[in-house]
């Protein structure tokens, strides 16, 4: 297993590569993957006036739900490691007057604070299973909170509970140049969170009180479109550099493969349903105040 120094900078050459994939489906992965953090905004109830952070923002889909939430009096901050789709959320989301959610490139893991705290309230889809060292970037996010405050996330469960991730992946490889190193054991990943035992250690030794881990099932549902709804899920997967690095031939053969491994999930005439099996965790920091 490579050490933490190295698997951050593999991280950040992954999203470097993979940021383009995720700018060019922002709109379509806004709307399919909302119910991948529903569960987390509904117990987290942001509300007017509120401060609001949203760490692993992406293209700020979900930092523009949160500030509509806490709208007029409260804000929404959020942060993303890649530079590129921060840029993206601020064309997206900043209103003509600069109203509206603020975004910040920076690695949680890093930062002592993030910019803006403290916050009322920490919001994250689908980002903490991604972290090189999480003990790290949860303790940069409890410094960042409030005496208090609240900590809603969700992250994916594990491989069998998700099976459409890896169909996507290994029905479009065979098509495409090298991928990146996929994660073994602990390492960063879409499966990293998988034991909520280590979840519940990696919480409690970032600071934060009253853990709970709940399992929660949601369906993405997409269109009745095999080559959009392939190309989504490679290109904001590890195949997405590659992808776009390939000419159109391999493309259409990857978006291909990719739709073969999905049919068992798709009803002509009615789209794909994704079954998503996720870990809904929650938390609080110290009510007698964290350092």
């Amino acid at each position: 297993m490579a050490d933490t120094a190295a698997l951050r900078a593999r991280s950040a050459d992954f999203w470097a590569r993979t940021a383009p994939g995720w700018i060019h489906q922002a709109d379509r992965h806004d709307e399919i993957g909302r119910p991948l953090g529903a569960v987390a905004i509904e117990w987290l109830q942001p509300r007017p006036g509120e401060r609001v952070l949203d760490i692993g923002c992406g293209c700020g889909g979900t930092t523009a739900e949160l500030a509509r939430a806490v709208t007029p009096s409260g804000s929404a901050i959020g942060l993303d490691l890649s530079e590129a789709m921060v840029a993206s959320a601020r064309r997206r989301f900043t209103e003509p007057d600069g109203a509206g959610p603020r975004f910040v490139a920076g690695d949680v893991e890093t930062l002592d604070v993030v910019p803006g705290a403290p916050f009322d309230a920490a919001y994250s889809r689908m980002t903490l299973m991604l972290l090189a060292d999480p003990v790290a970037g949860l303790t940069t996010i409890r410094r960042s909170l409030r005496v208090g405050a609240r900590l809603a996330a969700t992250v994916f469960r594990d491989g069998p509970a998700n099976p459409w991730l890896p169909a996507a992946l290994l029905g479009a490889a065979a098509h495409l140049g090298p991928l990146p190193p996929l994660p073994v054991g602990d390492e960063a990943g879409p499966f990293a969170f998988a034991d909520p035992a280590r979840v519940r250690r990696l919480l409690d030794a970032a600071g934060f009180t009253d853990v709970v881990v709940h399992p929660h099932d949601v369906t993405l549902e997409t269109p009745d479109d095999p080559e959009t709804v392939a190309e989504w899920l490679i290109e904001i997967g590890p195949a997405g550099a590659a992808y776009r690095a390939a000419g159109p031939a391999a493309q259409g053969s990857a978006r291909a493969g990719a739709a073969r491994l999905l049919a068992r999930f798709h009803t002509p005439g009615t789209g794909y349903r994704l079954p998503a099996g996720l870990w809904s965790i929650t938390a609080r920091t110290p009510g007698t105040g964290a350092s």
